[in-house]
């Protein structure tokens, strides 16, 4: 029986630690992933979002526009005007969200000149503040802003931009993230693969 006992080893104090090590650093890895992931599900709705303000910015500006609304005579014609890009948009909600989603009402985008032009509103909850903002009718900017980590969070910025080339509206190819107190901080370097066609 005494040669059993000796025989029998336990696990040394340095063994233990080891794998205590291993087990924190595969949570941390974990926490980090799960985080990331969460981070992507909720920017997703912004992705989708700001995708369908270009389109509407684009469609606007290629819609006919006539500043003589008086009925066209028979057997005569009239050319449509220059395309126009929609006006400003007011943000909303009027401030960030704060790692919560926000309900808004049908009037808060159906009131606003701008989001009534390019046919934007958002039915559901949503976690993101959305702009939009018209530069001297050549180019414009959408935007979508939000605290996913809550009030102590940094501020995620989303931005998708388009310009008036010639007779159309051209869209870039990706989805500008940064990262930070203020919209267009630091370049966090990630956009995803996300396209004005995420919509």
């Amino acid at each position: 029986m005494l040669r059993k006992i000796r025989s029998s080893r336990a696990f040394t104090l340095v063994e233990l630690m080891i794998v205590v090590a291993i087990i924190g650093l595969l949570a941390a890895l974990a926490i980090y992933g799960v985080r990331r992931y969460m981070t992507n599900s909720k920017t997703a709705e912004a992705r989708q979002a700001l995708g369908a303000i270009s389109k509407g910015a684009r469609a606007a500006f290629d819609g006919e526009v006539w500043s003589d609304t008086g009925v066209i005579a028979a057997g005569s014609s009239r050319a449509g005007a220059a395309g126009q890009l929609c006006g400003d948009a007011a943000p909303i909600p009027a401030e960030v969200p704060e790692g919560e989603k926000y309900q808004s009402t049908d009037a808060d985008w159906d009131d606003d000149a701008g989001w009534s032009c390019l046919r934007f509103s958002i039915s559901g909850p949503q976690y993101f503040q959305y702009d939009y903002t018209n530069t001297a009718n050549t180019a414009f900017t959408a935007t979508a802003a939000a605290k996913l980590g809550g009030a102590s969070d940094e501020t995620l910025t989303l931005s998708l931009n388009g310009a008036v080339q010639g007779s159309t509206v051209t869209i870039a190819p990706t989805i500008n993230e940064t990262k930070g107190d203020e919209a267009g901080g630091g370049d966090d370097g990630g956009d995803d693969g996300g396209t004005a066609d995420d919509s």
